[in-house]
């Protein structure tokens, strides 16, 4: 592993003791650097290692159905894991004071961690530092080229931050190595996992997203045979699109972003679809990180540059074409067909296009009060009903719906200012709405 993946965090006295990773992003046995460094430092100290997650008892806007995803996929890890003679030890409460207090108990002479900018992990993390007797390292196992070293400060567009992970990217785009049995054995006691018992509370999983690392490579299998090919052209059209559907297994970390893009590097597809589908799987996914890595409050206008907070601000009071209620959205019952279509997307699927997610978040806008309720509607929306919500993509992509974040003023138009908005006719002319609708309609009556 790229020594730049890794930070020391928590700066004690070296002990002896074994290794605990605490997994709590990158949830997979396969294609995990956090996973694979801790091994070989377990393996250097002559230590046996384990992996921990803990269940927290209550996550911000989380659903049933994302917790059933999340720990169905979890099982099979599990069991890849103890294949390979490492335990998994299921933990349960508040996760920085669980993981902290079995790290007492197991004694560990060191814990490794997943890297996560979002709010609740840091404040995870911090209740961990403050009860941990033992060094911590954080690995970043999610971005291709990790956050920290592509740049120490908030980029201001896509344009800014391409040629600095591309000039990184041969760097670290390099192959993955096998995950190794263990030899030695786990000395403290392992509470066995009723796994049966655990999902039976949060019921069945999602219909269209069947969980886990296995599913993760067949769709994305799937996607290089069928959508690679015409990602270029097709991507931006939700009907038949050729986009990956690959969100829900990367947002749960139950597939590695650098394991599709060797992938697709290697895949028979046209060039100009693999340079596309890599920009939106590096680039973009990595501005993301990027945004709430250096944007502690990115859930908030405050996170809006100041020339949108102050176009936002002039429009504040203008009329709007119509007053939309929480109910209305939450029912799909809005006067905009389209959205409406949309919004049974995502409540049948847990999954909405990209381009009709932005469409989706402007029209919030135009029927919002101001800017901090549309803001507030899109992230409870998104994060309450999206398998991949409460991701660092969708707060990007909801400040950059809203707020203009990584975009530039545009003409100036009511309500949004200069902001850039999206229309029914902009969809019209890009694809066929009607069929769209049409489609969405029958799902909902059937």
């Amino acid at each position: 592993m790229h020594p730049a993946r890794a930070r020391l965090i928590h700066n004690r006295p070296q002990l002896e003791g074994p290794v605990l990773y605490w997994m709590h992003r990158e949830l997979r046995a396969q294609d995990n650097w956090t996973l694979l460094h801790a091994q070989e430092l377990a393996q250097e100290r002559d230590q046996p290692l384990a992996v921990a997650f803990c269940l927290a008892q209550r996550y911000p806007l989380a659903a049933l159905a994302h917790f059933a995803f999340m720990l169905r996929g979890l099982q099979q890890t599990a069991t890849t894991l103890a294949g390979l003679g490492i335990p998994f030890v299921l933990l349960r409460g508040e996760p920085g004071q669980a993981v902290a207090e079995y790290a007492r108990l197991a004694k560990i002479g060191l814990l490794v961690t997943d890297a996560d900018p979002t709010k609740p992990k840091r404040a995870w993390l911090a209740d961990l530092l403050t009860a941990l007797h033992c060094p911590a390292i954080e690995v970043d196992a999610r971005n291709v080229v990790p956050a920290r070293r592509a740049t120490d400060k908030a980029e201001y567009m896509a344009r800014t931050i391409r040629p600095k992970i591309q000039r990184l990217l041969p760097e670290f785009l390099d192959p993955y190595p096998d995950i190794a049995p263990q030899g030695r054995a786990w000395p403290a006691p392992l509470p066995e996992v009723d796994w049966p018992a655990l999902l039976a509370e949060f019921g069945p999983a999602p219909a269209h997203f069947p969980p886990g690392e296995a599913a993760a490579k067949a769709a994305l299998e799937q996607f290089l045979r069928v959508g690679l090919p015409r990602y270029a052209d097709d991507r931006n059209t939700p009907l038949d699109p050729a986009s990956s559907n690959l969100s829900p297994y990367l947002h749960f970390g139950q597939l590695s972003a650098q394991r599709a893009a060797l992938a697709a590097l290697a895949a028979p597809a046209p060039h100009e679809a693999r340079e596309a589908f890599l920009e939106q799987l590096i680039v973009r996914r990595e501005l993301a990180e990027n945004f709430c890595l250096h944007t502690p409050n990115y859930d908030s206008v405050d996170a809006f540059p100041a020339w949108a907070r102050a176009t936002l601000e002039k429009h504040r009071h203008d009329a709007r074409p119509y007053v939309v209620s929480e109910g209305q959205l939450d029912a799909a019952a809005t006067p905009d067909p389209l959205w409406n279509a949309a919004q049974r997307q995502l409540l049948a699927t847990g999954h909405m296009h990209g381009w009709l997610r932005m469409y989706w978040a402007k029209q919030i806008l135009l029927w919002s009060a101001d800017a901090e309720t549309a803001l507030a509607r899109v992230l409870r929306l998104n994060d309450t009903l999206s398998l991949d919500g409460r991701d660092v993509n969708g707060y990007a992509g909801a400040a950059w719906s809203i707020g203009g974040v990584h975009d530039r003023p545009w003409p100036e138009r009511a309500v949004f200012g200069t902001v850039r908005s999206m229309t029914f006719g902009g969809a019209a002319r890009k694809f066929d709405v009607k069929a769209f609708i049409d489609t969405w309609t029958r799902a909902r009556l059937q």
